[in-house]
Parts: C-alpha cells; sequence; structure tokens
C-alpha cells in the first residue's frame, strides 16, 4: 500500500503560484517557487512550481456550502475560478475514495476536487520536482508512485 504523506506533507503551507489550464479542461495548479519552462518550439511555456497538482478531467472548486464551479462550467468562468486560488496557501490534502480522489483545502476557503466520472481511471496526479519523492498518481485502481528510478 502506498503511503501519500510525503506528498501531503510537502503540500501542506506550500502557496499557490501559478494556475492554468492544459489541452480540453485539464487543470493544472503550481504550487511554491515556479521555473521557467521552454516548449519544444522554443516558446515560453506555462513554469513548473515545486508541485504540481495535475487534473486531467472532472473537477470541481468548493465553497464551504457550494460549489463555485468546476470543468463542465462555461470555459468563461474558469479564468476568474483559478484567479481565486493564486497566493492561497495550502491547509489540508485529503486523497480519499475506494478510487483514489484528491481534495486540497485552501487557506481562502476553496477547496479543489477531482472525481472522475468516466471509465477507466482517476486522472489526477501530485508531480514533484525532488527526484526523492517522485510523483503520485492512481494507476489500477490504487495510490501509485514513480520515482526517476522506477
Amino acid at each position: 500500500m502506498v503511503d501519500p504523506s510525503p506528498f501531503i506533507n510537502a503540500l501542506i503551507g506550500k502557496t499557490v503560484s501559478h494556475v492554468w489550464r492544459g489541452y480540453g479542461s485539464a487543470l493544472f495548479i503550481e504550487f511554491g517557487q515556479l521555473t521557467p519552462r521552454k516548449r519544444r518550439s522554443d516558446e515560453d511555456g506555462n513554469p513548473n512550481g515545486e508541485i504540481t497538482l495535475m487534473v486531467e478531467w472532472s473537477w470541481r472548486f468548493e465553497r464551504k456550502y457550494s460549489i463555485l464551479g468546476g470543468s463542465w462550467s462555461s470555459e468563461g468562468k474558469w479564468p476568474g475560478m483559478f484567479k481565486k486560488l493564486l497566493g492561497a496557501s495550502v491547509t489540508d490534502v485529503q486523497v480519499f475514495g475506494h478510487l483514489p480522489e484528491i481534495s486540497i483545502s485552501f487557506s481562502n476557503g476553496l477547496r479543489v476536487v477531482s472525481f472522475m466520472t468516466a471509465e477507466g481511471q482517476p486522472a489526477w496526479a501530485l508531480l514533484t520536482r525532488n527526484p526523492s519523492i517522485g510523483h503520485l498518481s492512481v494507476k489500477r485502481g490504487r495510490l501509485s508512485i514513480d520515482t526517476p528510478n522506477s
């Protein structure tokens, strides 16, 4: 059984430094100090944080008693939701469910939650720039860690 606590501990207290949209409804939240990134075309890409939450699809932003919006909301609302996370720090991280999903709570009262609604696996990952920790994701219905040595 994979222990997610090194990833949770690495996230607690980190500040959201950048939020961006990937292909389709893919969500990327960058935590901590940013490192510039170049695309293969040599154009500037989105910077990488010390830790990245990637949710391929099926995500939502929650307030205390309601849903602010999510991957099925109007795409025009996404930039405003993303902006609300900037500068907020992580107060809690939960990995939950029979098929693991992730919930991250922030100092501004918002929470980001993954929730796969299609066939297959939950499609989220915590990507770190620390080779000793690696990356946390879901494979075959269980938490999985990929490290540079695996």
